[in-house]
C-alpha cells in the first residue's frame, strides 16, 4: 500500500520517470552502507528486539509521509522521509530473516518459508487493492499512509506474542554476548556466501533478474498514460504479481519438495524475463495483468528456492550476516531495479527500459547457467550435509 501511494503521489506531482525510480536508489543507499554492521548486530543481539525498534521507525515514518502528503509539503521532504525509512529497513531485513529458522525446526523449515512468503504475497496482493482503492476515493495518498502505519503497529504488538526458541540448532546457538566489531566479523558472512557457490549462483541470479527486470517502479506510467486505468488500475496492476506468486506458493507447499530445484529456478527466472518483455509491449490492460501475473508467480517459486537456500545451508551465528548479504543482492536489487527502470525510461521512454530489462535478465540467466553447474545440478532442497 505504501509503494502505491508513494508511486502515485510521486508521479501525479512531478510526471517524472526519474522521481520514481530515485525512490529506489534513496532507499538503497543506507541499506548497501548499513548492511554489514547490521547484520553483525543480528547475530549478537536479540533479533526481534531489532526488529521492533526498526518497525517502530517504519511507523514514524508512515505518519511523516501522512503528513507531508495532507500539507502538500516539498518533494525533498519525501526523500529525507524514505531515507530515515531506509536506514531502519537496513537493519530491520537480516534480523526478521535470521529469526524464522530458531523458530521453525529443520523438517518443516522449507514448508515455513513457503507460507510465510504466502502470508507476505497475500498482504502485497490485498495492501495496492486497498491503496489504490482509498487514492481513488480521497484523490490523494494521505489515508494510504495512514493505514499503513495502523498495520504496521499491529504488526509490532504481534511481535511480543512471540516466545520460545525452537528452531534449527536453537540448544547449541543461544544469543551470545556482543562482541566486538571487527573488519573479520563484517565480511563473515561475504565470504560465507563467495564459498558455497550455490548459495552465490541463486543470489547472483535474482539479483541481476530483479536489477534489469524492474517494471513494477514504471507502473505508475504505465497505469496513466499507456494503458489508461487510473489509481484503480494501478492498484490491480500492483497486485497482480502478488495474486501470481501467492496461488504458486500455495500450490508448492501443498506439494512435495522439489526434486530438481537449480534446473526450476533456473526456467523461472528466464520466465520472469520473457513475462517482462511481453508486459514492456503490451498495449492491452488484460494482456499486462496477465503477464504480471505470470511474472509474481514465477519470482515467486525463484523467492521459496532463495529463501530456504539461504537459511538452511546459513549456520544460526552467521545467519544475521548472511542475511545481510542477501537484503543487498535481493531486497535491494528491488530498490536499484526501480532507479535504474525510472532513470533508463526517463532517456528512452519506458517501454524500450522494460524491454530492455527484460531481454537483459534472459541473458543474465543463460550466464549463470553456464558459469555455475552447480546450481544446475542442485536437486532437492535439503541442508548441505543432506542435499540431493
Amino acid at each position: 500500500m505504501l509503494q502505491v501511494a508513494l508511486g502515485w503521489e510521486l508521479y501525479e506531482r512531478t510526471h517524472s520517470a526519474f522521481a520514481l525510480g530515485l525512490v529506489g536508489l534513496v532507499t538503497a543507499i543506507p541499506v548497501i552502507l548499513l548492511a554489514l554492521p547490521a547484520g553483525h548486530l543480528a547475530d549478537k543481539m536479540d533479533r526481534k528486539k531489532i526488529v521492533t525498534a526498526a518497525n517502530v521507525l517504519f511507523v514514524l515514518m508512515s505518519l511523516s509521509l501522512a503528513a507531508v502528503s495532507h500539507v502538500k509539503g516539498p518533494i525533498p521532504l519525501i526523500f529525507v522521509i524514505l531515507l530515515i525509512r531506509g536506514i531502519g529497513q537496513a537493519y530491520n531485513n537480516p534480523a526478521r530473516s535470521a529469526l524464522l529458522p530458531r523458530l521453525v525446526p529443520a523438517e518443516v523449515f522449507t514448508n515455513a518459508v513457503t507460507w510465510s512468503s504466502s502470508a507476505f504475497q497475500t498482504a502485497a496482493v490485498v495492501g495496492p487493492a486497498i491503496g489504490g482503492f482509498v487514492i481513488a476515493l480521497e484523490h490523494r495518498a494521505t489515508a494510504a499512509y495512514v493505514i499503513d502505519a495502523c498495520l504496521t503497529s499491529i504488526y509490532v504488538l504481534m511481535l511480543f506474542a512471540i516466545r520460545g526458541d525452537h528452531g534449527i540448532q536453537a540448544s547449541a546457538t543461544s544469543l551470545k554476548p556482543r562482541e566486538k566489531m571487527t573488519l573479520e566479523s563484517l565480511v563473515a558472512g561475504m565470504k560465507f556466501v563467495q564459498q558455497t557457490k550455490v548459495v552465490l549462483a541463486a543470489l547472483t541470479l535474482d539479483l541481476f533478474a530483479v536489477l534489469l527486470g524492474g517494471a513494477t517502479a514504471l507502473l505508475p506510467i504505465f497505469a496513466k498514460d499507456i494503458l489508461h486505468v487510473g489509481p484503480d488500475g494501478l492498484g490491480w496492476l500492483r497486485a497482480a504479481p502478488s495474486i501470481g506468486a501467492l496461488i504458486v506458493m500455495v500450490g508448492i507447499a501443498h506439494r512435495p519438495p522439489m526434486q530438481k530445484t537449480g534446473r526450476t529456478l533456473i526456467g523461472s527466472v528466464a520466465g520472469f524475463g520473457l513475462c517482462t518483455v511481453i508486459f514492456g509491449l503490451s498495449k492491452s490492460f488484460g494482456l499486462s495483468m496477465a503477464m504480471l501475473f505470470l511474472l509474481g508467480g514465477l519470482d515467486g517459486i525463484s523467492m521459496i528456492v532463495r529463501g530456504t537456500l539461504v537459511q538452511l545451508w546459513t549456520p544460526d551465528e552467521m545467519r544475521g550476516r548472511v542475511s545481510a548479504v542477501n537484503s543487498v543482492f535481493i531486497d535491494m536489487s528491488n530498490e536499484l531495479g526501480g532507479f535504474e527502470s525510472g532513470a533508463l525510461a526517463a532517456v528512452v521512454g519506458p517501454v524500450i527500459a522494460v524491454v530492455g530489462g527484460g531481454i537483459g535478465t534472459i541473458i543474465v540467466v543463460t550466464a549463470v547457467a553456464r558459469a555455475w553447474p552447480e546450481l544446475r545440478s542442485l536437486g532437492e532442497l535439503a541442508p548441505p550435509n543432506i542435499a540431493a
